[in-house]
């Protein structure tokens, strides 16, 4: 059902697959002759960086409609303004997306359900990296797992029925949910059957960021080798989409001056342009098809999973993952979505 599953765990090591990644890969540009006249596209997070110039991109083959969803309005409507300086005949609206409030992502799924004719194109791209600890008061989760995961989780579930009622017949929608390299050497250390998110919410455990962010993106990994078998290529083709390192983004903005210094000149030794960057999500969200469909996509090909997924632990906390997530979503109906997927 995925190819990132039948290819089994990667053969080399994290390290040398990120230096490959980095140095020993040349970027795949969409063919010359796509063509996204007529389609709606959302993107999340898409005010700076890899969002913006994946929305940039995503217009530049002619994008009729453009979702620009962010956290803040004013910055949202900036961007939206250069984006319509560029792209005077395509309609670009700003609409507000709380990626730490359930209640904005449902409003904001409803609002796609209830405004949209169409929809073609959904890419998840709002996400963020944090210095410390902290959990958000009204999930009582912590702030990486619950921005990069579970609000990614659930509006990518809210999204995937419209997806699959206002993509044209004969054409699948496209959710593309942004990954990381980092996912591939991450693992969760804990014995079988003990709950992962409230481990992961323990202030007391011990808390790395980095390695928070990596345990943040293999969820993401966990949760889409499940997800596959619920959702029919032919309906919507969803797949993770790997930008690999990424120079001149604000992804380190909240870390202390000289940590952000040092990810600053690493980035800008090893790291990919910003438009290398964002052409893998125009590649998994566009260019690629039902090959990629519940595929983890890296260097604009399908990919092994991270490591941990294949492993015994990895199994288990997949299936220990996926029970948890959909009792988080409850509320929201999540199983009885997925269910009606399947019909």
């Amino acid at each position: 059902m995925s190819a990132s599953l039948d290819l089994g765990p990667p053969k080399e090591t994290p390290g040398t697959l990120f230096l490959k990644s980095q140095f020993r890969t040349s970027p795949q540009w969409p063919p010359k002759d796509t063509n996204l006249e007529g389609k709606v596209a959302i993107v999340t997070g898409s005010n700076s960086g890899l969002g913006f110039e994946s929305s940039r991109q995503l217009l530049s083959y002619g994008l009729s409609v453009l979702i620009v969803a962010v956290r803040s309005a004013p910055k949202g409507e900036t961007a939206a303004s250069k984006l319509r300086s560029q792209f005077p005949n395509a309609d670009i609206r700003v609409w507000s997306l709380e990626m730490e409030s359930y209640d904005s992502i449902q409003a904001f799924a409803r609002r796609a359900d209830a405004e949209l004719t169409r929809l073609d194109i959904a890419i998840l791209n709002a996400g963020m990296q944090t210095a410390y600890f902290s959990v958000i008061p009204n999930t009582g989760h912590e702030t990486l797992v619950q921005v990069n995961y579970l609000s990614t989780v659930l509006l990518a579930l809210l999204l995937l029925p419209i997806l699959k009622a206002k993509a044209p017949a004969g054409r699948p929608g496209r959710l593309t949910i942004v990954s990381s390299g980092t996912a591939r050497g991450a693992t969760l250390p804990e014995s079988e059957g003990t709950p992962i998110l409230a481990v992961l919410d323990d202030k007391l455990r011990p808390w790395d960021p980095v390695e928070r962010y990596a345990i943040s993106k293999l969820l993401g990994h966990l949760f889409m080798a499940e997800l596959v078998r619920y959702v029919n290529a032919d309906d919507v083709i969803v797949n993770l989409a790997d930008p690999g390192l990424v120079k001149n983004t604000d992804l380190q903005r909240f870390a202390p001056p000289l940590v952000a210094a040092f990810f600053y000149c690493y980035k800008g030794i090893l790291g990919r342009t910003v438009p290398v960057g964002a052409s893998t999500y125009v590649d998994a969200a566009v260019v690629k098809g039902k090959e990629s469909h519940g595929c983890y996509v890296a260097n604009w090909r399908v990919s092994s999973f991270a490591a941990f997924l294949y492993t015994p632990e990895g199994q288990a906390a997949t299936k220990q993952l996926w029970k948890e997530t959909m009792a988080e979503f409850e509320f929201a109906g999540v199983q009885t979505i997925l269910d009606n997927l399947k019909k």
